[in-house]
């Protein structure tokens, strides 16, 4: 959790934000900096007045540790972000980019360094040219990797038009060419900004942290005037506090641990998003995730496997189905999609027929988004497999009654219809059926356990969508779902007081995404939808929606339990302090010191210690997150009471009595 190669950067990071004016932003680490200036500097005057300055420095001394722990443990944070920052940034181009004169006319272009292109520009992006910057594809289609980006190597399609047009910085151009338009300007691209989010440099305070730090802030200026009300009792009998006691119990009155601690779990937060490839626009977006009692869900990749599975063969009349089948296995020997082995595998088991090893002098057709077809050339024949239109097209013929019935019957269940021919010559169709993920079931039982409903957003009909919502276990479902079905539904929920997450891909998905309290874009999706959401899933996978939710909630529960603790642990301070400070006016409250602590002096600086030493030792907590598990609020508020409330009663008595015992053997008690 603390990466030694982070430490020493970290180390230099908390000196700097030592700076008062960075510090103003926590009122609870600023007023503690101001009070060890104000100690430091008396300490320095006893000792150049040949006064006891000793224990006056060694407060001093612990409330700097006590203020440097807390701009540590936000470095830290920092830094374990500037890692995928610098992945990111080796990412970003240089590179030349081909500037087109006109976006129709690919024979006329300029070389142009990519950080001169401007918003409109018309780009020639051919196979291994680097992407230049964020655009959108207006002509051509090729493969693109996109691993700088995503870190998945397999290349994906981008072409004009639809939901795939969307092009990255800093991507590779595999295959075939494409004309971009460039829609970002020189400094604002995709990895720039996430960039500057993963390295904190635009992380704005969420509301939930701004609503906590005027609580702290409140708390604080109580606690001051709670001390300044010491003064007045002390005196009135005769023997007021020194500055630096005073100064001490103010320190170890504050939340001082909560105050050093909050900005690094909110930094940890948007940490464990990036880990996980997902980029949050701001961090109110994680704290919204963890708020979410509605998640709208696609039906397809989400809660289905997504790769659809072979489920049966429809021959033509003339055909019998293991001539169909046979034909389908041999149009699929180098597909290696999950399609096509899931075809050859149902074949297997329904027919017996054991795929054979492409022949040395076969001829691959691939499938190609033109062509939406692939298959093999043998001596045997040509075989052909691919989407029932194309296919059709493709062979010249009038498609037969029984294969156009087939095919709309299969569309009809929620299916997807596939063709097959053999030297031009249509056989019938292969049906393809999603299946419901397994353990999905009990993931939905887990949420609504959380007070979370889940709604299915399909476009199949009605019965086909019922279908699968009854066997998924969801709450609810949008059949036949258009754009404006799923902003009109969010827009119902968040009118009932709900919080609403959804994820989506397509420009048609950007009404919604814009209107969702938690909108995660796919970043194969188009421009317009990772603009709309507030997150990017670097991995296109619509399953996180789930786990994003997790994952704000266990920012919010780590926040939560720290708070409490920081509170909870200001009882020990109570019993060690003010009995050593009004010991000598009132011998009665020796009854208070039931940790029976050295001397009044070691009391005080005992807890000054362990206030400071708390803070270091609760940010790898801070930084990993309180364990989260799918709960109700009310079994999460009593686990939080029971451990971080009586913990943080406990652990003080505990600490402050070890520290107390260490400085008696050092001599110092």
């Amino acid at each position: 959790m603390l990466d030694p190669a982070l430490l020493p950067r970290a180390m230099s990071d908390a000196i700097r934000k030592l700076n008062p004016v960075t510090l103003l932003r926590n009122p609870v680490i600023f007023v503690t900096e101001v009070v060890s200036i104000l100690v430091t500097v008396l300490a320095i005057h006893a000792a150049l007045g040949s006064e006891t300055w000793g224990f006056q420095a060694g407060i001093a001394l612990w409330l700097w540790f006590t203020v440097l722990f807390a701009t540590f443990a936000e470095s830290v944070a920092e830094g374990r972000g500037r890692a995928r920052a610098e992945s990111l940034r080796k990412a970003r181009s240089d590179a030349q980019a081909k500037v087109l004169s006109r976006a129709d006319d690919r024979s006329t272009w300029e070389l142009r360094n990519a950080t001169e292109l401007r918003v409109g520009d018309h780009v020639l992006i051919e196979p291994g040219d680097i992407v230049p910057s964020d655009g959108e594809v207006v002509g051509g289609i090729a493969s693109v990797n996109e691993a700088a980006v995503t870190g998945e190597s397999a290349p994906v399609i981008r072409e004009s038009g639809g939901d795939r047009s969307a092009v990255t910085g800093g991507t590779t151009v595999v295959s075939d060419w494409i004309v971009v338009k460039i829609t970002a300007a020189p400094g604002s691209t995709f990895i720039d900004r996430m960039i500057a989010l993963v390295e904190g440099a635009s992380r704005q305070k969420t509301p939930n942290e701004i609503a906590l730090d005027i609580l702290l802030a409140g708390m604080t200026i109580i606690f001051l005037i709670a001390v300044a009300s010491v003064v007045g009792l002390a005196s009135w009998n005769g023997t007021p506090p020194s500055v630096p006691v005073l100064a001490a119990l103010l320190v170890t009155l504050i939340p001082t641990t909560i105050g050093g601690l909050l900005s690094a779990i909110g930094i940890a937060g948007m940490d464990r998003l990036v880990r996980f490839n997902v980029m949050a626009t701001s961090g109110r977006a994680v704290e919204a995730a963890g708020d979410v009692d509605v998640l709208l869900l696609d039906k397809t990749g989400t809660i289905t496997l997504g790769n659809r599975q072979a489920a049966g063969f429809y021959p033509i009349l003339g055909v019998a189905e293991r001539d169909l089948a046979e034909a389908a296995v041999l149009s699929s020997l180098a597909d290696e999609t999950p399609e096509g082995r899931s075809i050859l595998a149902f074949a297997r088991d329904r027919h017996g027929i054991t795929p054979p090893p492409i022949p040395a002098n076969a001829n691959v057709v691939p499938f190609t988004a033109q062509t939406r077809i692939s298959g093999l050339d043998l001596p045997s024949g040509q075989y052909r497999k691919g989407a029932a239109d194309s296919l059709i097209r493709s062979t010249g013929q009038e498609a037969p009654a029984a294969l156009r019935d087939a095919v709309d019957r299969i569309a009809r269940q929620g299916g997807t219809p596939l063709a097959v021919a053999k030297d031009g010559r249509l056989l019938g169709a292969i049906e393809l059926k999603d299946v419901v993920k397994p353990g999905i079931r009990e993931r939905f039982v887990q949420l609504r356990s959380m007070g979370i409903r889940t709604v299915m957003v399909t476009g199949d009909n009605r019965l086909t969508a019922a279908a699968i919502a009854t066997e998924a276990g969801v709450d609810d479902f949008i059949a036949e779902a258009t754009p404006q079905d799923k902003l009109q539904y969010i827009r119902d929920a968040q009118a009932e007081g709900r919080l609403v997450a959804m994820a989506g891909d397509g420009t048609n998905d950007a009404p919604a995404l814009a209107q969702a309290d938690v909108g995660v874009a796919m970043q194969t999706g188009t421009q317009a939808a990772r603009e709309a959401g507030n997150m990017v899933d670097l991995d296109s996978d619509p399953t996180k929606l789930i786990e994003v939710v997790e994952i704000g909630k266990q920012l919010l529960i780590t926040r939560g339990a720290l708070t409490t603790f920081s509170i909870a642990n200001d009882v020990a301070k109570y019993f060690a302090i003010l009995p050593a400070i009004f010991v000598l006016q009132y011998p009665q409250l020796q009854a208070l010191n039931v940790m029976r602590l050295a001397s009044p002096e070691s009391a005080i600086l005992a807890a000054v210690i362990f206030n400071a030493l708390i803070i270091v030792a609760l940010v790898p907590l801070a930084l990993r997150g309180v364990r989260y598990t799918p709960s109700g609020a009310a079994a999460l508020l009593r686990r939080n009471l029971l451990i971080y409330g009586l913990g943080g009663i406990v652990a003080p008595f505990i600490g402050i009595k070890l520290i107390d015992l260490v400085l008696q053997l050092l001599g110092i008690a």
